[in-house]
């Protein structure tokens, strides 16, 4: 089977989280940002069967982060939102002969062992592998083998299209549900359900989150 290679696009950190603004500043949404993509490549860098770690974004601070855990920084599409930028990885990745696993750097819960199931759970290519957002609306984490293999679009409501799209082009979707992966921050409910599921873990999300005292 194809090499694994993840995936990870990031948007400029300014004006980031902005449906937290009623709980955090500007710069606490941006330092938030930054932290939640540190411990997403955290978990990504000590997955064991993972073969490299692609960033896609024209940050600067999260090229640093990038470049700090190994992962190789590309900015292919990088502007042109979520989709674009997953799909311009994805034609890298393939000319490189690699499976793409993709999911977003607002996941901070994500586990190394959570990053191994869903590579593990692969089927033989072409194959389309995903992990579904807690309320079943985005898709968390989608492996395709080959990148082209299912059409991709994200947005809040991206897991059941995703999964019709599979099957259109033949492929049964394995469906894989995982906590961490499934939890993702974008509004005040998020944080509020990602501290409770936080608690007794050592994360730099939470860390962050008692030191702004929210």
């Amino acid at each position: 089977m194809s090499h694994v290679w993840a995936a990870v696009p990031v948007k400029e950190f300014t004006n980031a989280k902005q449906r937290l603004s009623v709980l955090l500043t500007a710069a606490q949404r941006e330092t938030l940002a930054a932290t939640m993509l540190e411990d997403v490549l955290a978990a990504l860098a000590g997955a064991k069967r993972l073969d490299g770690i692609m960033v896609n974004t024209v940050d600067p601070r999260a090229t640093d982060l990038a470049l700090r855990y190994g992962a190789r920084v590309v900015t292919e599409a990088a502007r042109d939102g979520h989709t674009g930028a997953v799909n311009g990885m994805g034609r890298l990745l393939m000319a490189d002969g690699h499976a793409m696993l993709t999911m977003p750097g607002d996941i901070p819960l994500v586990t190394p062992d959570e990053i191994d199931a869903v590579v593990a759970a692969r089927q033989p290519a072409p194959s389309f592998t995903i992990v579904p957002a807690r309320d079943e609306q985005g898709s968390n984490a989608v492996l395709c083998d080959p990148p082209p293999s299912v059409p991709l679009r994200f947005g809040e409501d991206s897991y059941f299209p995703h999964l019709a799209a599979s099957r259109r082009v033949g492929i049964e979707p394995t469906i894989v549900r995982l906590p961490g992966i499934g939890l993702d921050i974008d509004h005040p409910d998020d944080l509020r359900a990602f501290q409770h599921a936080a608690l007794g873990r050592s994360t730099r999300t939470l860390a962050l989150l008692r030191a702004f005292g929210v």
